[in-house]
């Protein structure tokens, strides 16, 4: 019979003097309370099941006690001893006598509740326990010593039960990890024993509440499972709950062992068993489950976590043994494989026979960079093709004169794109890039040799395409008898007649020829060599390419080729250095306030399209940049900046058709009278020139900004945007600054909805104007973007611009329309941004999108303004308007029109925007979704009441949606908008990958204001 809550607070009076009130907590057996007194002090009173025996309860008792003297800095649970000093007690409960014990209560949620499970807190959890569980190796109790079914050192009793599993293809599932524990077993009793907690499943282990990023692992409860058996059991059973729902279940199990092993170092014994323990202990888990159903049908307890278990249990049955062991190895800092370094060293002391003809280690030869960054290859996928791809690699080696070429070993590369090489479906899923051989290309038909005496493992022809084609695996041992293989790779057709499964080969004998696409595999001629420490039972499918998030397991199971081929190491470029020590180069040579984004920093190496590409191959959508309109390296900007430059580039001084072509192109997308064009290399500079355009022509030096507005990074610019004057380091706003404030119509003074918004915030000009007469003062001008992108992509108030620009005219004042951000079609709806407005502003400036990436910036003005300016001070800027520059601002223009890319924005744009409002619906931190086309923003907010800005959530936003392979940025005063400007090729799917992965990302603890 269960106790109620009057019950459990009479107990607390009666034997700890304690009153409070009790809210009765989840137990299978036992009864159990929080309870919390008026002064807040809260604990934990357990009732424990009628049939529970004493010793038990001492023993969980002693080892609490134990833990606080030896392991004080844990969180754990504490005793609180009764009035009369005991530990526990017996008392009338229920109309039974009970034992009962009172706890301190450790604050936190279970882990269970804690999405995402980051490896901060994976590890973490590893530290908890490998620390708890140092301490206990000085601790025993008889009663510990005890048959208990989820003891792991007598899982087998499961098999007998596996009949209880209905479904064939789960209970095979469950018997195939009952198998590996079988064989186990026997040496189980040779691990290191000691006392265990047991049960450190995800509703024992508490960690830190939502707000805290990341997330810890703070406490354990529940030791009711206290048990002596293996030690490693504990971070089996521990890692097994951890990985859960998991997206890469191996890697959380291995960043569990990680911080085990740092407090707790692990035996490799202890090692090779763990990840069959992780296995048996769900199989325990979904088997125990499938009883207790039987025998209760419909307790929720007893089914609790049975789904994940069976999801969890299939993906790691996918998981070669071996491969988990090495994985797990290499988590706690030692080689993979335990046997590839003595193979490495071994191989280097051999002679072998050359594996062609032509003598690899003296023949002259070209080493290739296929890798992300190849300037060889460039962004574009075709150049990966295979006629592209062989007239490149044969090109390069006539110009060198070599008899072969080379293709490096541990290089990453995006030459691999069939979908046999990607995780998933998605273009952001992982796709596997590091290649594991190294390259041999020369001519089809040349003869393939074999480097060492060995036999035969295996011929096939794996036909798909970019597969291996016929390929060839040998097998050899080393001097200790361990035996690896060699693969042989891209081979001719005649190479599958030439060897057979099972027979001697001897150093230099042939076994094949170097194949011709399409039948090797459809790749130009050459042969992929590779050294195998361990065939995984992989055979013909044994991988040449590996995920790079697997790189160094990898390297560990194929070591490098030339041990063998003995390529001098003179003939390989140095490596690039890895992203470490860019970052600390960066840090030693370049200002420390050139900002890097994202807390784990990014090197970018490769652009395509709406895709950028780390130096490890990952794709990552890009959402923010902006600056490359049509797309990143797109091939016809690249072409015409290409042949304009091997054909001249100088300055303005000279006559070139290519300014004029590119200005009247320019002009005629303005409505009149704008048509006097400047051209210069960036938008500061085109800012700047539009400040010295306003002033000659006005006479005045006044200016009307925006609050939060941004224009540029030169002296004259940062006194004109408030963003900067006003923010760290700024010397705060000059004399001749006049700040309006910016027409927010989510978080402003006047609101949308309210249709006289636009003019109440232009009467903020109005009254700048006033007072500037009033004070005898002229105005030179109004600068604004017109859809303020730093101040947090704001779109304007119907009527806003009309009003301000009608103001600063009747003043003598110019208007500026600042349309770097906005200008080009991004907007969809129409090609700049005052145009959304119905206003035509007196000078344009416009910069970024304007060539694509390419150093151009231009201003756009009046005649009149124009002629003003010419007042006897020459205008000469070096390379503004150069004919680069020209000729890929000409073709951003033709590509804007000839793939219609503002009606992309628009399409896509509207489609994104109702996805992100949508969004703004299902979750209250996203207060506001706003924007127009491709230029896009989400306001995040605690309380949708006070508008209160929830900066550290955006921050947390962005850098998931990095760990997830999106790019995005935030903007606006409180650095709270999460900013979207895609490049204009951004496409649907594009937009239901963002929302997909936001939907997502702000259910998560932290986001969840």
């Amino acid at each position: 019979m269960k106790l109620n809550p009057s019950e459990a607070e009479r107990l607390a009076r009666e034997l700890y003097g304690i009153a409070a009130a009790a809210r009765p907590l989840p137990g299978e057996y036992d009864d159990n309370f929080h309870l919390v007194a008026a002064d807040g002090a809260a604990f934990v009173l357990k009732v424990m099941h009628p049939e529970r025996e004493p010793a038990l309860i001492d023993a969980q008792c002693q080892a609490l006690a134990h833990l606080a003297l030896h392991a004080p800095e844990l969180a754990l649970p504490r005793v609180r001893p009764t009035l009369a000093g005991e530990r526990f007690t017996t008392a009338e409960a229920a109309g039974a006598a009970r034992l009962v014990w009172l706890l301190g209560y450790v604050p936190g949620r279970v882990l269970a509740e804690a999405r995402p499970r980051p490896p901060e807190l994976l590890r973490g959890l590893g530290r908890l326990l490998g620390r708890m569980d140092a301490a206990l190796a000085g601790f025993d109790h008889p009663a510990a010593h005890r048959e208990l079914k989820w003891d792991l050192a007598r899982a087998g009793w499961a098999r007998q039960l596996l009949g209880c599993i209905a479904n064939p293809a789960r209970r095979a599932l469950a018997e195939r990890a009952l198998e590996r524990y079988d064989a186990l077993a026997p040496a189980l009793p040779g691990l290191r024993q000691s006392v265990i907690h047991g049960d450190a499943n995800d509703y024992n282990v508490l960690v830190s509440a939502p707000g805290e990023w990341p997330p810890r692992a703070l406490s354990l409860i529940d030791f009711g499972d206290i048990m002596h058996s293996a030690t490693v059991g504990e971070l089996a059973i521990g890692a097994a709950y951890a990985a859960l729902g998991q997206p890469d279940p191996l890697a959380a199990i291995a960043e569990v062992a990680a911080g085990y092993h740092a407090e707790l170092p692990l035996h490799e014994p202890e090692i090779a068993a763990l990840f069959t323990l992780v296995c048996a202990r769900l199989a325990v888990s979904v088997v125990n489950s499938a009883q207790r159903a039987a025998l209760l049908p419909g307790d929720p307890y007893v089914t609790i976590s049975e789904a994940p278990a069976w999801a969890l249990l299939e993906r790691l049955d996918a998981i070669h043994p071996r491969l988990a062991h090495y994985a797990l190895r290499a988590a706690c800092g030692l080689p993979p494989v335990p046997h590839s370094p003595a193979l490495a060293e071994w191989l280097r002391a051999q002679n072998p026979a050359p594996v062609l003809a032509v003598d690899v280690r003296t023949a002259p030869s070209v080493v290739f960079d296929l890798s992300a960054g190849s300037l060889l290859l460039g962004a574009d996928p075709a150049a990966a093709a295979t006629p592209a791809l062989g007239e490149k690699l044969w090109g390069a080696m006539r110009a060198a004169g070599a008899a072969l070429g080379v293709g490096r070993y541990d290089e990453p590369r995006l030459i691999y794109t069939s979908p046999a090489f990607a995780s998933g479906a998605g273009a952001l899923d992982e796709h596997r890039t590091v290649h594991l051989g190294i390259d041999l290309w020369l001519d089809a038909g040349a003869p393939v040799y074999a480097p060492l005496a060995g036999s035969v493992e295996l011929v096939a022809d794996n036909a798909a395409p970019k597969d291996y084609g016929p390929v060839i695996v040998l097998r050899h041992a080393s001097g200790d008898g361990t035996p690896f293989y060699t693969l042989y790779g891209h081979l001719g057709h005649d190479s599958l007649a030439m060897v057979a499964p099972g027979q001697a080969v001897s150093p230099g004998q042939q076994i094949g020829t170097i194949g011709a696409p399409p039948g090797n595999g459809d790749w130009p001629p050459h042969l992929h060599f590779q050294i195998i420490a361990d065939l995984l039972d992989m055979g013909r499918d044994f991988p040449g390419v590996a995920y790079a998030s697997q790189r160094a397991l990898w390297r560990s199971l194929s070591p490098d080729p030339n041990l063998l081929l003995g390529i001098p190491a003179e003939r390989f470029p140095a490596p690039e250095p890895p992203k470490e020590a860019t970052l600390a180069a960066r840090r030693a040579l370049l200002g420390r306030n050139l900002s890097i984004s994202y807390r784990e920093p990014l090197k970018i190496v490769r652009g395509w399209r709406q895709y950028l590409y780390d130096d490890t191959g990952r794709a990552f959508l890009d959402v923010y940049n902006n600056v490359p309109l049509v797309g990143h390296s797109h091939p016809r900007v690249v072409r015409a900046a290409q042949a304009q430059l091997a054909l001249l580039n100088t300055n303005t001084r000279y006559l070139h058709d290519q300014i004029v072509r590119y200005a009247e192109r320019l002009a005629a997308r303005m409505p009149a009278p704008l048509g006097v064009c400047f051209f210069l290399n960036s938008a500061s500079e085109a800012n700047e020139l539009a400040l010295r355009l306003a002033r000659a022509h006005t006479g005045q030096r006044d200016m009307i900004v925006l609050d939060a507005a941004y224009h540029g990074h030169t002296s004259g610019l940062i006194d004109i945007s408030p963003y900067k004057f006003g923010g760290p380091g700024g010397m705060g706003k000059p004399a001749w600054v006049h700040v309006a404030p910016i027409p927010d119509d989510y978080r402003g003074a006047y609101r949308r909805g309210d249709a006289a918004a636009g003019r109440k915030y232009a009467a903020h000009v109005a009254e700048i104007v006033a007072r500037l007469r009033a004070e005898g003062c002229g105005l030179a001008g109004y600068i604004a973007e017109t859809l303020p992108s730093v101040g947090g992509q704001i779109v304007f108030p119907a009527g806003y611009l009309a009003e301000v620009y009608r103001h600063v005219r009747a003043a003598g004042g110019v208007c500026i329309a600042d349309e770097v951000q906005v200008g080009f079609g991004r907007l969809g709806t129409h090609f700049w941004g005052f145009e959304t407005q119905g206003v035509v502003p007196d000078i344009v400036v416009l910069g970024k999108p304007i060539g694509n990436g390419f150093p151009l910036a231009a201003v756009v003005t009046t005649p009149a303004i124009a002629a003003s300016f010419d007042n006897g001070m020459e205008f000469f800027s070096t390379f503004g308007g150069n004919p680069v520059a020209c000729a890929a601002g000409l073709a951003v223009l033709d590509v804007l029109e000839e793939e219609q890319l503002q009606a992309n924005a628009r399409h896509v744009g509207e489609y994104l925007l109702g996805g992100l409002r949508a969004l703004a619906a299902n979750h209250a931190v996203a207060g506001d979704a706003r924007g127009m086309g491709l230029f896009l923003g989400v306001e995040l907010v605690r309380d949708r009441a006070t508008l209160e800005p929830a900066a550290d959530v955006a921050s947390y936003v962005v850098n998931r949606l990095r760990e997830r392979g999106i790019l995005a940025g935030t903007d606006g005063p409180f650095h709270n908008v999460i900013k979207i400007r895609p490049p204009l090729v951004f496409a649907q799917p594009d937009a239901d990958a963002l929302l997909a992965a936001l939907d997502d990302i702000l259910a998560e603890d932290f986001a969840r204001v």
